[in-house]
């Protein structure tokens, strides 16, 4: 997937939580923005799975695996969140989950602030 292509479908997956935002303001659970975010994606007819699980391997020993709230086109991790306040700790953990398995970009979108909050993160992996 190039560049232009992944920032493409950031910019949609950023419009799709725009629009769920503004639907439905902060304040709901995260299971609620994931449902609607989910639908959302679906009738824009972006490609994406929910509670997807990818395996962690140490040493070539499978040690785990993370639920990755969706994985959109196969290759960009999206974690929701619905916290007041988004600390340093959950950008952190986004950060680690998304080196560990090799993914290079992804996105941190909290609907619990008042405004919506995405953060695009990057790893070396780019």
């Amino acid at each position: 997937m190039t560049k232009e292509e992944q920032d493409k479908i950031v910019i949609e997956v950023a419009q799709c939580a725009r629009e769920v935002y503004d639907a439905l303001g902060h304040g709901f659970q995260e299971t609620v923005y994931k449902r609607a975010l989910s639908t959302e994606m679906m009738l824009r007819g972006i490609e994406h799975q929910r509670e997807f699980r990818v395996p962690l391997f140490y040493k070539c020993v499978d040690v785990g695996q993370k639920r990755v709230d969706f994985l959109v086109e196969g290759k960009i991790p999206v974690e929701v969140t619905a916290f007041v306040n988004l600390a340093d700790v959950h950008l952190e953990q986004a950060l680690r989950y998304m080196k560990a398995y090799n993914f290079g970009i992804g996105l941190l979108i909290n609907f619990g602030a008042e405004g919506l909050k995405i953060r695009k993160i990057l790893t070396k992996n780019t």
